[in-house]
């Protein structure tokens, strides 16, 4: 793989082929056809964006452009937020690569959370999974349960095959090298909201076969929640290298959590038998926010601003060198 260096861009954030059976919830035994997830860092067509007018939406606005600066950029957006949108956005000439605004009624913002996981098959084709995140009984009563789930807007729009899994997963609660490789987080995916009656093997076989996986390395996440992950606990940055958050506050339960998982990584083998080099990324000191929600464009780095100078300089600096 080429590795192309990025710019970083500081943004202020608040905020063989196998063929298996698994069985649904009707106790049906559906085929998975395998699959294969790439890298983040291999190049993208284009970014997907959901806006919604809340108070994260000027935030939304500076990191849609500049996404754009490097590459195409698709929103989704409310019909009753078009008007909103266009008018934070300005020209849509204004910018290197083309934005498309495509109206739908969604109800969130969080594509990394809910949207799909594109993903090829052995001949080179992409389709992509729903994982079903949220299940329908876990969204918020004000939320508006007849409008589609963002992944399926998706998928529709992007006009690609669609695989089912019978998984609820949230997207941000793994990361992958691209080479047999994964880092998950264990209570995020492994529990009993988000996947009933599922066991871990079970659970391990049909990610494996998704993501085309043959190693999997689990992690500790949050308690306070299991189904999601308010802070990025590591992201793969290239085969064998892996950026890993930690808390300095010892005052709460991420203070050891976090170390656990840095120890769990510094002992873990890849897929090919081969160590991890792992570099830390320390939380900024005042809410021990992590930097690992970056996002990876195909030119630059997308990342988090806090307002702490030394660890936004050490955070920035960090993944300049390692994607460099």
């Amino acid at each position: 793989m080429r590795h192309i260096k990025r710019r970083i861009v500081m943004l202020l954030l608040l905020g063989t082929v196998i063929w298996s059976c698994t069985r649904d919830k009707r106790g049906e035994l559906l085929l998975i056809t395998p699959s294969y997830l790439p890298h983040e860092s291999n190049a993208h067509k284009k970014t997907w964006i959901a806006f919604h007018t809340d108070e994260i939406k000027h935030n939304l606005i500076l990191v849609i452009t500049a996404i754009a600066q490097y590459e195409p950029v698709s929103i989704l957006v409310k019909k009753a937020d078009h008007k909103e949108l266009l008018a934070l956005l300005g020209s849509l000439d204004t910018h290197h690569y083309p934005i498309e605004v495509i109206e739908s009624e969604m109800n969130t913002p969080w594509m990394r959370e809910e949207g799909p996981t594109f993903v090829w098959d052995e001949k080179d084709h992409k389709s992509a999974i729903n994982f079903n995140f949220p299940r329908v009984e876990e969204e918020d009563d004000k939320k508006d349960k007849t409008s589609p789930k963002m992944a399926n807007v998706v998928i529709a729009q992007a006009d690609v095959k669609s695989i089912h899994s019978n998984l609820t997963v949230n997207a941000s609660c793994f990361t992958v090298d691209g080479a047999g490789t994964a880092i998950m987080i264990e209570n995020c995916i492994i529990n009993d909201d988000s996947n009933p009656y599922w066991k871990k093997e079970e659970i391990e076989i049909e990610l494996k076969l998704l993501l085309g996986l043959q190693k999997i390395i689990w992690l500790k996440g949050n308690e306070e929640k299991t189904n999601t992950q308010r802070e990025i606990q590591a992201r793969f940055v290239k085969e064998g290298l892996v950026l890993v958050h930690r808390n300095n506050n010892k005052n709460t339960e991420a203070y050891t959590r976090t170390r656990e998982n840095i120890q769990t990584l510094q002992s873990a083998m890849d897929a090919k038998g081969k160590p991890l080099e792992v570099v830390i990324i320390d939380a900024m000191r005042v809410g021990n926010k992590s930097y690992l929600g970056y996002y990876l464009s195909n030119r630059a780095v997308i990342i988090q601003s806090f307002g702490d100078a030394e660890a936004d300089y050490n955070a920035q600096h960090s993944p300049a060198t390692c994607l460099s």
